[in-house]
């Protein structure tokens, strides 16, 4: 009895022992987000993301994440916290955590971080971002063909690069297919606070916006738009379908999970560099939901053609001639804008009424 006891016990300790070192061996994967993981926007495509790595890899990693973490020092606690839980790679998933991960990981220098948006790299540091201004060119299209006040009406989050060549995409390409258009332009300095997106949205129809475009995350304006009866949308990074075919008539879809499955497996594999990474339509991480039958026919046509266009790169969402908002010529009849002055831009172009904010 005695030896068969010792004999169990010692089953038991390989076991456990093996389970143990199973555990060890499992990529722990973490993720910061700026927003709750139910916004039906930004956030809720990153988690979607996660997701993809956990159906990818199964038993072989482990995710965790931390949502509604707020830009700056609150970040910085968050990721290091996330570090010092053993996560290998961590994700982090806005603008605002730029410095906090680059700060972090030269404390953890074994642990690789990848973060969403920014320009700043390191040797464990990698960004990564998507050209979302290429889907709002396919929403400029159509909202100046489809506005009959001839005012669309743009909720901005932040003055960054990022939202200042959004807003100058949508607007070019509605100017192209209406010359009597004008935007009218609410900063609301949040990524995700559906009160404030709500106000914004009801402000810009009160000045007589008959198409909303959002750089916020909730889908508030979807709804004040719907309460309005006559406000055409579209979704921001997810494709909020359920106010779909109206008052959302397409959207901006940003699909991550091809993005993180990669990077997870290059940990795991031993391959992992620091890249900056910049991928539009025809890299599948910039989607243009499905236009509905409230669009017409003719104009569906012609949005689609131009997303066609912008995945195979015969044409660029930034073609001259362009003037700045100042009147200075910026790009020649044919000239394209180089991937330089668009991840710095900090100008409108020629035709926007409006000033950016200084902070």
């Amino acid at each position: 009895m005695r030896a068969l006891k010792s004999l169990l016990t010692g089953a038991a300790l390989v076991a456990g022992l093996a389970g143990a070192a199973q555990a060890e061996d499992k990529t722990k994967v973490g993720f910061i987000f700026v927003g709750p993981v139910g916004d039906g926007g930004w956030t809720y495509e990153h988690n979607q993301g996660r997701l993809a790595v956990e159906e990818a890899f199964g038993d072989k990693v482990e995710t965790i994440y931390q949502e509604s973490v707020p830009e700056g020092a609150d970040a910085e606690r968050a990721i290091t916290q996330m570090a010092l839980a053993g996560a290998n790679l961590i994700f982090t998933t806005s603008f605002g955590y730029m410095d906090p991960t680059i700060n972090v990981a030269a404390k953890f220098p074994n642990v690789k971080f990848e973060h969403a948006t920014g320009y700043k790299t390191a040797p464990n540091v990698s960004n990564y971002s998507a050209r979302f201004y290429e889907g709002r060119a396919v929403q400029g299209h159509i909202a100046g063909k489809m506005t009959k006040s001839n005012t669309i009406g743009y909720i901005a989050s932040f003055p960054i690069p990022e939202v200042i060549r959004g807003i100058n995409s949508a607007y070019i390409h509605a100017k192209k297919v209406n010359p009597d258009v004008q935007f009218k332009i609410i900063w609301a300095y949040t990524w995700f606070d559906p009160t404030k997106e709500a106000d914004a949205a009801k402000a810009l129809i009160e000045q007589g916006a008959d198409v909303i475009l959002q750089h916020t995350d909730s889908t508030a304006p979807q709804a004040a738009a719907k309460e309005a009866g006559n406000v055409i949308t579209f979704g921001q990074a997810s494709d909020m379908s359920e106010y779909a075919p109206f008052p959302r008539v397409s959207s901006i879809i940003d699909d991550w999970g091809p993005y993180y499955v990669d990077r997870t497996k290059a940990v795991m594999d031993g391959t992992w560099e620091s890249v900056a990474t910049w991928h539009g339509i025809g890299d599948g991480m910039v989607g243009i939901g499905e236009i509905s039958d409230a669009v017409p026919a003719d104009v569906k046509a012609e949005a689609e053609a131009l997303r066609d266009a912008l995945g195979d790169g015969s044409y660029h969402a930034f073609t001259g001639p362009l003037n700045k908002q100042d009147g200075s010529a910026w790009l020649a009849e044919g000239e394209s804008a180089d991937d330089g002055t668009l991840a710095g831009m900090n100008f409108y172009v020629e035709g926007i009424d409006s000033e950016i904010p200084s902070n």
